[in-house]
């Protein structure tokens, strides 16, 4: 009978797990260039990460395992001294179209400055209140904005509580002394100006592009194609916006570093839509790509 108490507790709790975490993260360490380091540091600083990513609750929201976001975090090692780290991160997201098996990229972000403290098998310890450890801090950092850039894409800004907590988290770390986080370090596109602009105003045609591009455009394709595309190319109009004030700005960088093979894989196909204003509109947005745009017709 105490057996059997036990199992149904258990099975429980372990329901409880499965509906509470927000985040299906995989996390990959590459160490190659540290030849005279012991790789089992990098395979469980990679476990450790994993872990700390898909069992903290991040939100007061209960997730249902098929609503857990997946994402990717790959961390690549470039210096290793007494337990400091240096290294990149780059950090990518997606989410399920409704009505299909199909998973949209919504986040591919590079962290050039990633550097922390890391020892074997002590606990991470995540305070939204406070500095503990830069590693913490940042991955905290980038999984509420996954959360809330994922929120935004299914109601109109609807992910800023996320983002808040993001922007108190780079408040807080900007006196540990480690890089991403300062305004004065001669670049735009650190943690600092990153949530700054997901949170301006000026830039709040970024995050309502999200919204328009997802639920009013892949998210009906499978009910109406034509439709869904022209939601789609809605989406690129109202990023334009951001182009007018604030050319080649960080955050139309970040859409289309996740969004363009996507983009052009949708209009190279279906029901024939006018292309002309969204060529227009891609072409002064992101001409960098304009190879890739050359393929839309």
């Amino acid at each position: 009978m105490m057996r059997k108490l036990l199992t149904i507790v258990f099975l429980f709790f372990a329901l409880q797990m499965v509906k509470s975490q927000e985040l299906n993260a995989t996390v990959s360490v590459n160490a190659d260039r540290m030849t005279d380091v012991n790789p089992q540091i990098f395979k469980n600083l990679e476990k450790q990460v994993g872990e700390f990513l898909n069992n903290t609750k991040w939100t007061n929201r209960e997730y249902q395992q098929h609503e857990k976001i997946a994402c990717n975090f790959f961390i690549n090692v470039s210096e290793f001294n007494s337990n400091n780290i240096v290294a990149t991160l780059q950090i990518q997201s997606s989410r399920i179209v409704f009505n299909s098996s199909y998973s949209a990229p919504v986040l591919n972000l590079n962290d050039k400055d990633f550097g922390f403290r890391f020892i074997e098998f002590e606990q991470l310890i995540y305070d939204q209140n406070s500095f503990n450890s830069n590693l913490t801090s940042v991955l905290a950092y980038y999984a509420n904005i996954i959360i809330g850039v994922d929120m935004d894409t299914y109601g109109e800004l609807a992910g800023t509580k996320y983002l808040e907590i993001a922007a108190n988290i780079m408040n807080l770390s900007q006196s540990s002394g480690y890089k991403g986080w300062s305004q004065s370090e001669g670049n735009n596109n650190n943690r600092y100006f990153l949530i700054s602009d997901l949170l301006s105003n000026t830039y709040s045609p970024y995050r309502k592009a999200l919204f328009q591009y997802h639920l009013k455009g892949l998210d009906i394709m499978a009910d109406d194609l034509k439709k869904g595309k022209e939601g789609v190319a809605e989406s690129i109009d109202i990023l334009a916006q951001i182009q007018r004030s604030r050319p080649n700005a960080l955050l139309t960088r970040t859409f289309f570093d996740a969004k363009t093979d996507e983009i052009v894989q949708i209009f190279t196909g279906g029901p024939l839509t006018n292309n002309a204003n969204l060529l227009a509109n891609l072409n002064r947005i992101s001409p960098l790509n304009s190879m890739k745009w050359n393929k839309i017709r």
